[in-house]
């Protein structure tokens, strides 16, 4: 019996051969009284059936096929190929083929999706660039024109002008500034310097930058009981202190009044190392955390707006990670907390 599923071009051959050459034999056996009429003619008409259907499959149907999978390819094929085409190829059975093309259009279908999520990424971040480069161009062109038309002369009212004027201008300089550094860790531009150094002083240092900023919201930043003890670590300082700045300056911005900032560090298998910075602010709600680390994305844009910074500091710190050969995650609850974490080399 044929297995029908997966009948060859051989097979399906062998049985229109053997269907005719039994009806022509049988026929003879009619008018032929002779028993040798009939034998020839089943064995004429079988290796004359056998080899007409052959070549039709083969020069017809497969030929028909490999010029679907020359499509699938879409290169020019190689010798190789050309011989998988010729040789492999008419070895399949229609359904082994019909599986690769649905595997293909599978995998096609894949791709324009994949496709489409990042054409709406591109517009999404096209129009938060926009968005974030007008609002500081226009608050200077409205102060500008403003003291233009006079209030220059008004002492109340051009110095004020002027600080907000240059406060914007500042804006504008940081989010430039934090597009080159992004751009430059896409393309690979900026080196790592590999260096050995102790975690938790550099942790320090970091608090000890942001004292100012913690104390106005009166928030205490600590490295977590247990993790004192020094880790050395090898990775790039300065990248990895700019890390830290952002994620504790996030903290110390969405983190409550009275609040804290803790430092965690642990050693995860001997190889690795985890930081973590921890707060007790408003966290976030879980809808936003797979796309926390995007650029420009912001989880409430209008007190993002208001608090400050240029949208991007999440997306540095997943690059610069990144490019360590880590990775960077974070675990967050509304009113509970934020809790961001990255691995490190241990030394």
């Amino acid at each position: 019996m044929f297995d029908t599923k997966n009948i060859t071009p051989s097979q399906i051959a062998i049985f229109n051969a053997l269907t005719i050459a039994l009806i022509g034999a049988l026929a003879n056996l009619v008018f032929f009284t002779t028993w040798w009429v009939p034998i020839i003619t089943f064995v004429t008409l079988f290796i004359i059936a056998y080899y007409l259907t052959y070549f039709f499959i083969q020069r017809f149907i497969y030929r028909k096929i490999k010029l679907i999978y020359k499509f699938i390819s879409q290169t020019k094929a190689t010798k190789r190929e050309e011989f998988y085409f010729k040789s492999v190829l008419p070895q399949k059975s229609i359904d082994e083929v019909s599986e690769d093309v649905e595997k293909w259009a599978e995998q096609r279908k894949q791709e324009i999706e994949v496709l489409r999520q990042n054409e709406a990424y591109r517009k999404e971040f096209l129009q938060n660039l926009s968005h974030e480069f007008k609002t500081p161009v226009f608050a200077i062109q409205g102060y500008v024109d403003t003291l233009l038309n006079g209030a220059l002369d008004n002492p109340d009212v051009n110095k004020k002008f002027l600080e907000n004027t240059s406060r914007n201008v500042d804006r504008l300089v940081n989010l430039i500034d934090d597009l080159d550094v992004i751009s430059s860790l896409e393309s690979g531009q900026q080196q790592l310097h590999m260096t050995d150094f102790v975690i938790q002083d550099l942790i320090r240092e970091v608090y000890d930058s942001l004292t100012i900023k913690a104390a106005d919201k009166n928030a205490k930043c600590v490295i977590k009981k247990g993790c004192e003890a020094p880790i050395l670590v090898r990775a790039d300082k300065e990248k990895t202190r700019q890390v830290l700045i952002n994620l504790v300056d996030n903290a110390i911005k969405y983190g409550k009044p009275n609040g804290y900032i803790e430092a965690s560090v642990y050693n995860t298998d001997g190889k690795n190392i985890l930081v973590e910075i921890s707060d007790d602010g408003i966290g976030i709600s879980e809808e936003h955390l797979p796309r926390i680390f995007e650029r420009f994305y912001r989880t409430d844009y209008g007190r993002s707006r208001n608090i400050g910074g240029t949208g991007l500091g999440l997306a540095i710190c997943k690059h610069i990670v990144e490019a360590h050969g880590h990775s960077i995650h974070v675990r967050s609850k509304l009113d509970i907390g934020t809790t961001f974490g990255f691995t490190l080399i241990k030394a």
